[in-house]
């Protein structure tokens, strides 16, 4: 069982931290272990899309941050949207039709309860912070409030650090999960004759219908692997 030194112990390691690529060295696990959590993600809001991965345990938190943007639903998306806490103790009783593409793969992948909470600044998300738990059940009420005091140390932390994001991005050495999600709805759209909007949905479209995260779709696009055309018959993919 997790014990207050040990979330005194992952808040030094953030508030330790510059923000930036830093954070990324801070033990993710270690602060799912804290919380009492199978598992931890944070995401940062896109202008018009959902959220782009900075830190999170390997495994089914990643997976479940990549299927809510492949999808354009979930819990983290709501409380983007909303500024507010979204929290589902037990997916199998979620209405079918809040998250009808989602529940069924999160349910699949072994999620049984998100409890997800925003990373406010002021009256603005900055980003979501999402924890999920195998077992079905509540927070407990000191669980509760110890995600709330992570919530707000990793605010401050990219707070400080938003600087060092965009200086990364801008050098062409971004750190952001999904840097080449971006690049490739730019590909598709000069390939398909489309707008970058529409693009990201064939992307998505894509990448769901076959099961594959969209950063490796993504990847395969920039490298040339797969190819969308303008026609009637969807992406094709090159030999090449």
């Amino acid at each position: 069982m997790a014990s207050k030194g040990d979330l005194a112990a992952v808040l030094g390691d953030l508030r330790a931290s510059s923000g930036g690529k830093e954070l990324i060295g801070v033990d993710a696990a270690r602060c799912a272990q804290a919380l009492g959590v199978d598992g931890v993600a944070v995401s940062l809001p896109v202008t018009g899309e959902p959220g782009e991965l900075v830190w999170s345990t390997p495994g089914t938190s990643a997976r479940l941050e990549d299927l809510q943007y492949t999808l354009g639903q979930g819990p983290a998306l709501e409380t983007a949207a909303m500024c507010a806490p979204v929290i589902e103790p037990d997916l199998v009783h979620v209405a079918a039709g809040r998250w009808p593409a989602l529940l069924p793969e999160a349910i699949g992948l072994g999620v049984g309860a998100v409890f997800c909470f925003p990373l406010l600044l002021g009256g603005a998300c900055l980003g979501t912070l999402t924890l999920q738990r195998a077992a079905p059940g509540p927070l407990k009420e000191a669980e509760h409030t110890d995600a709330w005091l992570v919530a707000g140390a990793l605010t401050a932390v990219l707070a400080d650090g938003a600087q060092q994001w965009a200086a990364s991005d801008a050098k062409g050495d971004s750190v952001l999960y999904r840097a080449a999600v971006h690049q490739a709805a730019g590909m598709v759209s000069v390939q398909a004759e489309t707008t970058l909007a529409q693009a990201l949905v064939r992307l998505r479209a894509y990448a769901f219908a076959r099961g594959r995260p969209v950063v490796d779709v993504a990847e395969d696009v920039v490298a040339r692997r797969v190819h969308f055309r303008k026609d009637q018959d969807g992406p094709g993919v090159s030999d090449r």
